[in-house]
Order: C-alpha cells, then sequence, then structure tokens
C-alpha cells in the first residue's frame, strides 16, 4: 500500500504532515510523492487565506480525477474552520480536522475497506491538551521543526486562525527534551521551534517561551536553536536579556508587524504600537550582535488611505527589516475584517504592495551589504542549480560557496565576499581570495 502527501501552509503545518507521514509508515504504509500513483492522497489543508482554500480545493479534485480508485482524506485546518463546507466535498472520501491526528489513518482503512465515506471533524474545546506528537526525521537533514506550542487568542480582526487552531496549548518540557534528543541522535544540527501562536508558548504550564528556549539550548548534539514566528509584544525585556546568553540561539528574529501605521493596527485588534515595536527590534539589536529583524507586513487592509499606507512605507524603511514578506490584504470570510467598511480596491493594494517591496527589497540589500567582510559559520543545505553550494548563517543570511568537497550537512567558517540581490557569496578560508571577489568586497 502507497500513501502521498500534500501539505499547504506554515511551518506547523509542514511539521504535523511529517507526523502523519510517520503515522501512516507505521501503519504499513509506503510513503510515495503525491505526483505518483497511490492508493491514499492526504491533503493537509490551510484557511489563512480563501486562496488557501480554493489551493486545497483544486488539488483535492486534481488528485481524485488522476485517482478514482484511491482514498482521498482532507485534514487540517480547512475542515477545522469550515466544517460544513468541507463536508460538502464529494471528492473527499475521508474528512478530519486539525485535531486527533492519531485517528487518521485508522479512518482512511475502514473507508478502504467498506467504501463508505467518513467525516469526523472534533470541535476545539477548553482545557483541551497539547496532541502527543514526536517528529524523527525531516527531508531536509540539516534542519528539524519542532512544534511547541498550538491555538492562538489574540483574534486579529483579519484572521480565521484561533477557530481553525482553538485554544492555546504547550508542549511539555519533558517532552520537548526528549524529542530534540531524538533529533540530536539522528544528526540534526539545528532546531527551529515552531507554533501557531509561539510567543505564548507555557501560558498553560506556568511557563514562557524562554524556558523552552534555554531547554533546547541545553540539549547536546543541537547546536543551533531558532525561533519561528513571533508576536512582538509578548517578549519582555527580561526575556531576551535571557535568551541573549544562549550562544546557541540564532540572532534572527521574525517579529509579526502587519503594518506600521498606528491606526491600522488598532483596527487590525494587534496589541502593540509602532513605537512598542521599534523598542522591542531595539532591545533584540542591543542584545544580540548582528541580529537580523525580518517580518511579515500587509498592505490594503480596510479603511487604510494613503495617509496610513505611507506611515506603514516611512516606519519599515525606518526599522531596517533584514527581511520583509510583503502581501495584500485579501478578504477571510467568517473574519470581523470581511464585512468592515472601506475595502481598499484591488488596483490599490497591488501598487502599494509594488511600493512596499521596493522598499524592503532595499533594506534587505543594506543588511546584506552590512555582511560583507565578515567571517560567519554556514550550516551548509544543499546546491544550487549552477552547482555552488548553499548555507545559512546564524542571522540566517544564505551563503553559497563555490567547493569541490561536499558540505550538505556540516557547520564551517566563511569569509563573506559579496551581496547578490537576495544572498551572499563567500568563501572558505582555505581558498584563495579571487580577484574578482577582492573588489567587490572592497565596494
Amino acid at each position: 500500500m502507497k500513501a502521498a502527501f500534500y501539505t499547504l501552509g506554515c511551518k506547523v503545518n509542514q511539521y504535523e504532515a511529517q507526523i502523519l507521514e510517520q503515522l501512516f509508515s507505521a501503519a504499513g504504509y509506503e510513503i510515495v510523492p503525491h505526483t505518483e500513483p497511490a492508493d491514499v492522497y492526504v491533503i493537509n489543508s490551510c484557511t489563512v487565506t480563501a486562496t488557501g482554500d480554493q489551493k486545497t480545493r483544486r488539488m483535492l479534485r486534481h488528485l481524485k480525477s488522476q485517482n478514482p480508485d484511491a482514498v482521498v482524506a482532507l485534514t487540517g485546518c480547512y475542515p477545522q474552520a469550515f466544517p460544513d463546507a468541507a463536508d460538502r466535498l464529494p471528492e473527499a472520501d475521508v474528512v478530519t480536522g486539525a485535531r486527533g491526528r492519531e485517528r487518521l489513518a485508522a479512518l482512511v482503512e475502514r473507508a478502504r475497506v467498506t467504501e463508505e465515506r467518513i467525516v469526523d471533524i472534533r470541535p476545539h474545546e477548553r482545557g483541551e491538551s497539547f496532541e502527543p506528537m514526536r517528529a524523527e526525521q525531516f527531508s531536509e537533514r540539516t534542519r528539524a521543526f519542532v512544534k511547541i506550542e498550538d491555538g492562538c487568542e489574540r483574534y486579529c480582526a483579519y484572521c480565521i486562525i484561533p477557530t481553525a487552531r482553538g485554544p492555546v496549548r504547550s508542549k511539555k518540557p519533558d517532552e520537548l527534551r526528549a524529542e530534540l534528543e531524538g533529533l540530536a541522535k539522528a544528526g540534526y544540527r539545528e532546531a527551529v521551534l515552531v507554533g501557531i501562536n509561539l510567543s505564548c508558548y507555557g501560558k498553560d504550564l506556568g511557563l514562557r517561551l524562554i524556558d523552552a528556549v534555554e531547554l533546547a539550548c541545553s540539549v547536546e548534539g543541537i547546536e543551533r536553536v531558532r525561533l519561528g514566528s513571533l508576536e512582538p509584544e509578548l517578549l519582555t525585556d527580561g526575556d531576551i536579556e535571557r535568551m541573549s546568553r544562549q550562544p546557541k540561539l540564532c540572532p534572527q528574529f521574525h517579529l509579526s508587524l502587519q503594518s506600521g501605521c498606528d491606526a491600522t493596527l488598532k483596527r487590525m485588534n494587534r496589541h502593540y504600537d509602532a513605537v512598542e515595536y521599534a523598542r522591542i527590534a531595539g532591545s533584540l539589536r542591543r542584545h544580540f550582535d548582528n541580529c537580523a529583524v525580518t517580518t511579515d507586513i500587509m498592505v490594503g487592509f480596510p479603511g487604510e488611505d494613503e495617509a496610513e499606507f505611507a506611515q506603514s512605507l516611512a516606519f519599515a524603511e525606518e526599522i531596517a527589516l533584514a527581511k520583509a514578506h510583503v502581501f495584500a490584504y485579501s478578504r477571510r470570510p467568517g473574519t470581523r475584517a470581511a464585512d468592515m467598511p472601506g475595502q481598499v480596491p484591488r488596483a490599490v493594494k497591488e501598487a502599494r504592495s509594488a511600493r512596499m517591496i521596493e522598499t524592503t527589497l532595499r533594506t534587505r540589500a543594506a543588511f546584506l551589504a552590512a555582511q560583507v567582510g565578515s567571517r560567519q559559520p554556514v550550516l551548509f543545505e544543499s546546491r544550487t542549480a549552477d552547482g555552488m553550494q548553499e548555507g545559512y548563517t546564524p542571522n540566517y543570511t544564505p551563503v553559497r560557496v563555490r567547493a569541490d568537497e561536499p558540505l550538505a550537512g556540516s557547520i564551517r567558517e566563511v569569509r563573506i565576499v559579496s551581496a547578490h540581490g537576495d544572498w551572499c557569496e563567500g568563501e572558505l578560508p582555505s581558498q584563495p581570495p579571487t580577484a574578482a571577489n577582492q573588489k567587490e568586497g572592497a565596494l
């Protein structure tokens, strides 16, 4: 029997897909790519945007039309947030939500044997515990994602995730340590701690995110610890100071901004303003050498006029982001923002996106240029199409080098000699500097 998986969305979804693959493998299935013939196809959905729902439905129809005799299962955030809509999808033979992943293989087997359609979506409940799960391996041999938190209770005006993911719940420290120790033994050098609202880790356990960071950094064999996306206002100066004492913690922090305009942030129901965001970013930069602050920025939120956008644009440039993911607001049915007045026309949103992207690309270029001349430990991961080997510094600068020896999985000191677009070129210390690189590095 063969099973294939197709996953949309965030790193948490990617982690959970790995757990599902492990469960199906333990049940006797051979895991194959979703582009190959299989007996079972599992779509792990994302519902952050309506576009994500469309992609899910499109893939569902595609897989069923190409493999009419296979059992196709739909799981994840989309059916959890919109159970009635998911129930009406005839191509899905099995429909489950974001809870009870351990049941999915058994439900698929039941559907396969009995040929009945199964819909088993269990609602979230107050007091529900963190779902037991432990990753053993990932396709990326150098970096492991470890889910330590689930759920969100912030209720931003544009976001459906609290409905899809339920209340905050956290992985217990002993379970986290056991998972990290297993990953270290499997050869992973870097662990990325992820969650739906990572900054809320420990709220249900009487702990804080810093406790998970310190635990992860104490695990022998894990040489780097990195954090996923963070809600900025939940990072205190005391926590930042404690984090700075951990040499394994990578100095790259993805602080979700969304807008640099206070009026827009208030309508979004975000829980900070631009001054507080700048203060937190400044604290991180003071405590961590060569720190990278990255973010997400939304343009065209309902009610955003040209003056509000101008404020957000100016703030994005002033805060000197190392990298930003810029996206236009899109209506998400089931959220307050979907019914707000002042919906911004698509053409205006596209124009603002282009301007914001142009600004953040300039700050990105300045950040990469500042890396030139430094020596950085690079964890190598892969080869590029032109044969260069690529990896990442602790502050998540992508670095490419030319070398004959295979470097994937190793951490090597690299001299950064030039910046090109979205990456830097470097040389191993044993390599003689080329004339071209000497010239570029001096610019």
